[in-house]
């Protein structure tokens, strides 16, 4: 399990580093007169919590310092 700990550990990182990730979508509204259109982009914001990065680090180091399978003969 030693690359999806070390995944794991980077993905912890990202999110203590980017506390927030905003995107924009694109809506067509129709004006008030009803044949005027307008594009319009709408923000959207994903708040992502500290909790989530420090518990991903913990379980990324547990499962990387994991020891290996022992291989049956």
């Amino acid at each position: 399990m030693r690359p999806f700990g070390l995944i794991l550990i980077a993905l912890g990182v990202v999110a203590l580093m980017f506390h927030s990730v905003t995107f924009f979508t694109t809506e067509t509204v129709a004006g008030p007169l009803g044949f005027f259109a307008w594009d319009v982009s709408r923000p959207h914001t994903i708040f992502i919590n500290p909790i989530a990065g420090i518990a991903a680090i913990a379980v990324g180091i547990a499962l990387a310092m994991a020891p290996g399978r022992q291989a049956t003969a």
